[in-house]
């Protein structure tokens, strides 16, 4: 993997290990934006007639992106919410599978409403608590993280094929927040019929930007009752012809955030998706040894067979504070301290942080 350092200079300056919290920033990101804005300034209205034609461009990137159709792609400003937009769209009385303690914005988003409630708990035998939960309760529908933002445990996506195969019935719907990005996805193939996610984190696109994607037979199951002018493409006429991905587009979408996910992505595919995937592979299975020998992982992240770019090693505020007074960028999570590898991060990154734990030892 190439060099990085002058595209993301706060890995100049910092051991950053924290794209689970927060993506950076390219330079050629940035510059992009800076003209954008120079042309909004410069040509006001004029400039903005043309916002169609570039949301049709940033649709055709995510939808290449993702290997999947355009009418699949809906732009939101943020998980939450799509999330709540999708929710809204789906009758009452249904039961729903959720993961004990998965991220806020999704389980917050189905308990506020009138679901009928299951739950699975997340450890080593994640897939195994699911197959009991869905014998014992037959839900409708599971909502859940692809990856779990506190300890890294990612689901296996075979599981989830075989999950479907046996329950067709049932809606998965899924968080890519911390997922997209770090691995190559295509949603055509994909078992999972809901896919959305925030992009500021692994996709480095900034904030106020993110997707949804939904399979065509998900989209004869759900029914949003979010909807505005650009719902009908900005033309009265097409009030009743509204497409699905409409109706999670009610307002004027904002040429630079999306279009800064776009960017982003592109920037991306020029690396080669492949090559970042297995980049992170190898870097996340050298993390994950060298954590595993000095006991740093919890033991339902050391048994399980493939694990994510995201760690949750053992460290008290104190181990916290010392981390961040050698320059590394982490974040406190649950019990302990979470740090991520993202394709911008190289093994020098890992030596420090090791360094740094050894002497605290």
């Amino acid at each position: 993997m190439e060099d990085f350092r002058k595209e993301f200079p706060v890995t100049e300056n910092y051991t950053y290990l924290n794209t689970a919290s927060s993506g950076l920033l390219s330079r050629s990101l940035v510059e992009w934006r800076h003209q954008h804005d120079l042309d909004l300034l410069e040509g006001g209205s004029l400039f903005r007639d043309l916002h169609k034609k570039h949301i049709r461009e940033i649709r055709s990137t995510l939808a290449r992106f993702f290997s999947t159709s355009e009418d699949t792609v809906a732009l939101v400003p943020n998980f939450s919410f799509g999330m709540n937009s999708i929710l809204g769209g789906i009758t009452n009385k249904k039961k729903v599978l959720l993961l004990q303690g998965d991220y806020p914005s999704i389980n917050w988003a189905v308990e506020f409403r009138d679901f009928e409630l299951c739950y699975a708990e997340i450890d080593n035998k994640l897939e195994a608590n699911i197959e009991s939960v869905m014998a014992e309760h037959r839900p409708d529908i599971f909502a859940f993280s692809m990856v779990q933002y506190i300890n890294g445990i990612r689901m296996d996506e075979d599981f989830l094929a075989r999950l479907k195969a046996y329950h067709p019935d049932l809606l998965l719907i899924a968080d890519g927040t911390q997922y997209l990005g770090t691995t190559r996805f295509n949603f055509a193939e994909s078992p999972i019929d809901v896919m959305g996610a925030s992009a500021y984190k692994w996709l480095n696109a900034g904030y106020g930007n993110g997707l949804f994607m939904i399979q065509p037979e998900a989209q004869q199951r759900i029914f949003p009752k979010t909807i505005g002018y650009n719902s009908a493409d900005v033309a009265f006429g097409n009030k009743d012809e509204i497409s699905f991905t409409g109706y999670l587009e009610p307002g004027h979408q904002d040429t630079l955030n999306y279009g800064s996910l776009a960017v982003a992505v592109r920037f991306m595919e020029k690396i080669g998706m492949e090559t970042i995937e297995d980049y992170l592979s190898e870097l996340s299975n050298e993390a994950r040894t060298e954590f595993e020998k000095r006991g740093l992982l919890e033991e339902s992240v050391v048994v399980r067979e493939q694990h994510s770019t995201i760690f949750n090693i053992k460290g008290d505020r104190d181990v916290f504070e010392k981390l961040k007074a050698n320059n590394i960028v982490c974040s406190q999570r649950g019990r302990g301290i979470r740090v991520s590898f993202h394709f911008y991060n190289d093994r020098e990154d890992l030596e420090h942080l090791l360094r740094v734990l050894d002497d605290l030892g």
